[in-house]
């Protein structure tokens, strides 16, 4: 199961393993496999819903994949956690930007900064 994402029905806990998209111009429901990245206006289903999904009358529903496995992490998704980890485990100072110089006018706080108007002096 893809733990980052999951079925977009409400109340719905499972993985997802298909996308819906909805084409208005042809009044299609398209359905295929789970898409690489989350999309706006697209909706991810587990098998369960995405294997019931009916569409308003006067639709079509395009299924373009009819059995939905679940997605396999990637060698991108564990290379992108290794980094992620070795970013971690790096040495606070040796992550951290030297904060630049002082504006004229600027108050430091901790990790933020006060600029002074002409108007405050």
């Amino acid at each position: 199961m893809n733990v980052s994402r999951r079925c977009t029905k409400t109340g719905c806990r499972q993985g997802a393993v298909a996308t819906l998209t909805y084409v208005y111009s042809d009044r299609a429901a398209v359905l295929g496999p789970l898409a690489t990245y989350a999309e706006p206006h697209t909706y991810d289903l587990c098998s369960d819903h995405a294997t019931r999904l009916t569409a308003p009358r006067g639709w079509e529903v395009v299924r373009l994949a009819t059995e939905y496995a679940e997605p396999e992490p990637s060698s991108d998704d564990l290379l992108a956690l290794a980094d992620a980890v070795r970013e971690a485990a790096r040495p606070r100072e040796e992550r951290a930007t030297p904060p630049a110089a002082p504006l004229p006018g600027e108050v430091r706080k901790g990790h933020l900064r006060v600029l002074r108007g002409s108007a405050e002096g």
